[in-house]
């Protein structure tokens, strides 16, 4: 579920990567104050890019200093402060780390060794943000609900987690949140539920675990499935971009757009296709 969200590197400007790179850091310092300091091994490339859109919608400033961290004693490196939306984005990044791993056990696969890295700080961000845990908790159940229930249609089986993402927005967004922003959230919160079935498509065939692509279309392969649907497959996630465009054209920024509007109408679209074609994923670093 996690690690789809990614910037498109060859259309970024330096100024965007140094930003991305900067949050990325302040985050991970972030996670640490609000979670304790094994929490920080979760940090996602999701939850960065959601630190970026928020604190730009929030009007929030971020503030950048050099520091060093226990990763890099020696050089110091551009970082954004922590903040009060940031200490909550690092709680969120944990909340759903912690589930995702449960439900990685859950589904027969490894996970228990490592979520004993993340229990205590669930336990702090539960503690600390009980609203968000309850949010969170919520729509995960109803998500279960509906996946024990087999649902075959995959934009039925994403429903839960895109409205997950919708509230998520309300959340944080409070009096600023708008159909627009609702509308945004709701779509990335589809697409992210969507390409990640598609990404285990052979792997929850394997393991039997649920897949919508597989009861809705019954291949053995995703290249079988390509063949027959991917028509079908690329209406579905072409329909969701063109939302996110007319969403995001509505929605009001306070500062440079172009970091956010880089990962939403560039990233998210390659993304979609290096999964469609089977092709392994590239890792995105954030060294400095």
């Amino acid at each position: 579920m996690f690690g789809y969200v990614r910037y498109d590197l060859p259309d970024l400007h330096v100024k965007d990567v140094m930003l991305y790179k900067a949050l990325y850091c302040g985050l991970c310092r972030s996670i640490g104050a609000s979670c304790g300091q094994l929490a920080r091994t979760g940090l996602t490339y999701d939850t960065t890019f959601l630190s970026a859109l928020l604190h730009n919608m929030t009007g929030t400033d971020i503030e950048v200093e050099k520091r060093g961290c226990f990763g890099h004693t020696v050089r110091k490196k551009p970082m954004a402060k922590v903040d009060a939306l940031s200490e909550e984005l690092g709680a969120l990044n944990t909340i759903l780390i912690y589930y995702k791993l449960t439900d990685d056990i859950a589904d027969g696969g490894r996970g228990k060794a490592k979520r004993v890295w993340f229990k205590r700080g669930f336990k702090r961000a539960k503690k600390r943000y009980p609203a968000l845990a309850e949010l969170i908790e919520g729509y995960l159940i109803e998500q279960e609900r509906t996946e024990k229930s087999e649902v075959s249609s995959p934009d039925m089986a994403a429903e839960p987690s895109a409205r997950m993402m919708q509230a998520v927005s309300d959340h944080f967004l409070g009096e600023k949140a708008s159909p627009a922003t609702q509308g945004l959230f709701y779509d990335l919160g589809k697409w992210i539920y969507l390409i990640d079935a598609l990404d285990d498509f052979e792997k929850d065939i394997k393991k039997k675990n649920y897949n919508p692509f597989v009861l809705s279309y019954g291949e053995s392969t995703r290249e079988k499935l390509m063949e027959s649907h991917g028509e079908e497959i690329a209406f579905l996630f072409d329909t969701l971009f063109y939302s996110m465009r007319e969403n995001l054209a509505k929605v009001r920024f306070f500062f440079n757009r172009d970091l956010t509007d880089n990962v939403i109408l560039r990233g998210i679209p390659l993304e979609t296709e290096r999964v469609m074609k089977g092709e392994p994923r590239r890792e995105m670093s954030v060294k400095i």
